[in-house]
């Protein structure tokens, strides 16, 4: 057995539990028997699950296991889970610790710290949606807090959620000075959403409030396009931060959940819920609209992925038309969005299985119309639920 097979058995992202967790929707909606479940989960778990600190987030390890086996919701799973949580508050308060030795030293984080993916959001996630850890969730929250406070790079300023990685995760001459990763999966939209969506359900610690008022201020001093269609940039380069000017050529690129227009749109419409904000929800709103049908972007899209392609569109507007106020054209646009996926899946054929990259997140995804609560929950680790 390779390491890479045995990450593929406990990856959430493309492996075994994003595969099971579509097997779970199907049997809680009764399209398919318990039995095709538990043989998947045993697949799951037939090698030792990775808790390495430094090797597992919420869509890797640990952390991917039990997200899947807490959907499941069956008894039978229980004490396993117990198990996994001892596992993953350890990692937990790991991890914390080292944020804020990191944050004392005046030092810029790598994503992986603090990201939905493989960070402390995404840690944040499982803790919020066991329900079982409040104190280490409030932590994990000041922790966030205490992320978006400026950080000294000499003689400027910088938010603290700056990173010296580029956007492949690392180090790079590409990228001198780091970026600003503003996208959903793997930067700060990721903390957005996850300290909104805690607000909303009244978990809350001092500063919570500000912060996200703080990321939502960086959105405004960086959302491009015009009035009428609103877009961000992915990423900023240090050069683009020091001058405040975007650089020249940016056009929108896809309108993808992991980094595009969708997940910044549901990260501040989300915000926008949490503070009581009606002007700032009505700009989130017609932003996602309006991307919903700029065919530019749309042709962008290249897969029918829920990470950056076409599941991932119409799964952000499904969930952001459900919370959206009266005068949002958001449930006008879902008929076309859906008959443009499925158009687009004639065309090329159903990806390989897998929850982010493959169809198991597109079976899911289609899914929307069948009221059970499975299907509305199984995107918490998305952050689109709110």
């Amino acid at each position: 057995m390779t390491a890479a097979s045995m990450q593929q058995e406990q990856s959430l992202y493309s492996g075994v539990p994003g595969v099971t967790l579509r097997h779970i929707v199907d049997a809680q909606s009764g399209r398919r028997e318990w039995e095709t479940v538990h043989a998947w989960v045993t697949a799951m778990v037939r090698h030792p699950v990775n808790a390495d600190p430094d090797a597992c987030g919420l869509f890797e390890g640990a952390p991917a296991v039990a997200y899947a086996l807490h959907l499941a919701d069956r008894p039978s799973y229980a004490s396993a889970l117990l198990t996994l949580d001892h596992h993953i508050t350890t990692m937990t308060r790991l991890r914390l610790q080292a944020a804020h030795r990191r944050i004392d030293r005046g030092e810029l984080p790598q994503l992986r710290e603090y990201d939905l993916i493989s960070g402390l959001t995404g840690l944040g996630v499982h803790l919020l949606t066991r329900g079982n850890h409040e104190t280490l969730l409030l932590e994990t929250l000041c922790y966030l807090v205490r992320l978006t406070e400026p950080v000294a790079a000499g003689h400027d300023l910088l938010p603290g959620w700056w990173t010296g990685d580029g956007p492949e995760l690392r180090p790079s001459p590409r990228w001198p000075g780091g970026h600003g990763n503003l996208g959903m999966a793997h930067g700060i939209c990721g903390p957005l959403a996850f300290m909104s969506i805690c607000m909303r359900r009244g978990i809350t610690v001092t500063g919570q409030s500000e912060a996200i008022r703080s990321i939502c201020t960086t959105f405004d001093q960086w959302c491009l396009g015009s009035g009428e269609r609103p877009w961000w940039p992915e990423t900023l380069s240090r050069g683009e931060w020091d001058t405040r000017m975007p650089r020249r050529g940016h056009r929108p690129g896809r309108p993808s959940w992991c980094y595009g227009t969708p997940g910044i749109a549901r990260a501040r419409q989300l915000a926008a819920l949490a503070l009581g904000d009606a002007p700032l929800q009505h700009h989130a709103e017609a932003a996602l609209a309006a991307c919903a049908i700029d065919e530019q972007q749309l042709a962008q899209l290249t897969d029918a992925s829920l990470c950056h392609g076409w599941a991932g569109l119409v799964r952000t507007v499904q969930r952001a038309a459900a919370d959206a106020g009266p005068d949002s054209t958001l449930s006008s646009r879902l008929p076309r969005l859906h008959d443009q996926m499925y158009d687009y899946l004639e065309q090329t054929g159903s990806p390989p299985p897998g929850l982010m990259e493959g169809m198991d997140g597109v079976h899911l995804t289609q899914l929307d119309s069948v009221n059970t609560a499975s299907v509305q929950r199984w995107d918490a680790c998305l952050l689109l639920d709110g």
